[in-house]
């Protein structure tokens, strides 16, 4: 069993709180939730995932995936079976399920498909251009010899302000 104190990490670190909410949400999750049914988590591309569970006698209309606040919720729910059957051995199981994976910011839910009695997830990160590393160009120009005085305004065509002209 693996107990972590991220008490230390919340005196010392600002702004990292959610992180280690998580962290510590993570962990007590791990430890509650059943291990059925197994699953793979592949890593597809750069920035590409595909999730397969196994759900054999699952079909199609029994399983539900959502996805809520960076949260992906996989169950299946298998009606009341009517037929009582009497079996000598029971090896499939046959059971409802629901599965929990935490997503990482801006990982969004692309494809599902049922093949084989294998559930796929296709799973996409998608980073904002805002956040995505930009190049700066370095002009050659020359600085300005007055620190006092200010910056000319320029507009987007290349000339100045007119506000600047008439100062």
């Amino acid at each position: 069993m693996r107990n972590i104190d991220f008490s230390p990490l919340y005196r010392s670190a600002i702004g990292f709180d959610r992180l280690a909410s998580l962290l510590d949400s993570m962990n007590s999750a791990d430890q509650n939730q059943p291990a059925y049914p197994p699953y793979n988590i592949e890593l597809t591309g750069e920035d590409a995932y595909r999730i397969s569970m196994a759900v054999a006698g699952f079909d199609q209309s029994e399983l539900d995936i959502q996805v809520e606040q960076n949260r992906l919720t996989v169950s299946g729910k298998k009606p009341a079976d009517e037929n009582q059957r009497n079996f000598l051995h029971r090896g499939i199981a046959a059971r409802n399920f629901e599965r929990r994976f935490q997503l990482a910011d801006h990982v969004k839910v692309v494809d599902a498909q049922l093949s084989n009695g294998l559930l796929h997830i296709e799973l996409v990160r998608e980073i904002p251009e805002a956040m995505k590393p930009r190049k700066i160009e370095i002009s050659s120009g020359k600085l300005l010899q007055s620190s006092t005085s200010a910056p000319k305004a320029v507009t987007s065509d290349g000339e100045q302000d007119k506000g600047e002209q008439a100062a």
